[in-house]
């Protein structure tokens, strides 16, 4: 049975009464980590990842934090508000269940076997940075023979 503070009342679970700011979306077990980071992703007070490192040293994602600004709930669904909220909701493994309070949990997104790499994102994403770099090196080449 919890405790009463001095005050007579009940304390209460952490995020049961809605003031924090952010709604958390459990990826991973805690118990899996040693040590926690956070990382803002784009503006402050909007999406943050929590990262964890593991007792071997790799680090993984532990959980994300959505902004209320960039979400709400309804009922026991967390409906996205903004682009950025958008893109992490649909990257996630699955849809966030309701945990309780501004908790949910989700499965994270899949990895992509090796086989099926590089994906169409990979190659563009390649082929932008090879057109990067030949452009600098006709940018020096210009340079020097000036």
């Amino acid at each position: 049975m919890p405790k009463k503070t001095k005050s007579g009342h009940r304390r209460a679970k952490p995020g049961a009464r809605g003031r924090g700011s952010f709604f958390h979306i459990q990826v991973r077990p805690k118990s899996e980590f040693v040590f926690f980071r956070n990382q803002d992703v784009g503006g402050k007070g909007g999406l943050e990842r929590v990262a964890g490192r593991r007792a071997n040293g790799s680090w993984a994602t532990q959980k994300w934090l959505i902004g209320k600004s960039e979400a709400h709930r309804v009922g026991r669904r967390l409906v996205p508000d903004t682009p950025e909220a958008r893109k992490l909701l649909r990257m996630l493994g699955s849809t966030p269940s309701h945990l309780g309070g501004d908790r949910f949990r989700a499965k994270d997104r899949q990895k992509i076997p090796a086989a099926m790499k590089p994906t169409p994102a990979m190659r563009r994403a390649q082929l932008r940075n090879i057109r990067k770099a030949q452009a600098a090196v006709r940018r020096r080449r210009r340079k020097q023979s000036v």
